[in-house]
């Protein structure tokens, strides 16, 4: 399974890098910052933590930690959502800890990136992914979504605080 270690361990350097810049981001903002969207049709920073908390309850926390799906994606979407700078940190810390949880426990068991963990269980909802998919598909597409998300994040921290600082340890 020399394919499937490395495939794990280039998500988790990816998870783990994009842990580091999000909070950096995050860290940087007031919770005006944190609730602001630029138009009415635009999500804020709090709809988008809202957003990858509720993706990685719903896809990972499910087969990982066996918690049923309450996710109410709705509401991730919700204008005007309420979200202090401490709880957008908190969750998106929180989110990439599960992450890197996950990814910790497939590297301990490779083989189980070929599995099917939603087989047996109720039919996802408000995903790219099916019932038949594999925890190899799963994960390539939380790297994607979250990746946009963080990417968003990042870029509408820049555009109310203009230059962020990074720390590079």
């Amino acid at each position: 399974m020399e394919i499937a270690s490395e495939v794990i361990e280039s998500m988790l350097v990816k998870f783990k890098s994009e842990r580091k810049w999000t909070l950096q981001a995050i860290e940087q903002l007031t919770d005006e910052d944190i609730m602001w969207s630029s138009n009415a049709d635009s999500n804020s920073i709090a709809n988008l933590v809202a957003h990858i908390h509720g993706c990685v309850h719903s896809r990972i926390e499910t087969i990982f930690r066996d918690i049923p799906d309450t996710r109410n994606r709705d509401r991730e979407f919700e204008r005007g959502l309420k979200m202090s700078n401490e709880q957008a940190y908190g969750m998106t810390k929180e989110a990439f800890d599960i992450i890197i949880q996950y990814l910790e426990h497939l590297r301990a068991k490779p083989d189980l990136l070929l599995s099917q963990p939603f087989i047996e269980r109720p039919p996802l909802t408000h995903s790219q992914v099916n019932n038949e998919t594999t925890v190899l598909n799963l994960m390539i597409a939380m790297v994607r979504e979250v990746h946009y998300h963080t990417g968003q994040i990042i870029y509408a921290a820049k555009i109310r605080k203009g230059q962020l600082t990074w720390r590079y340890d």
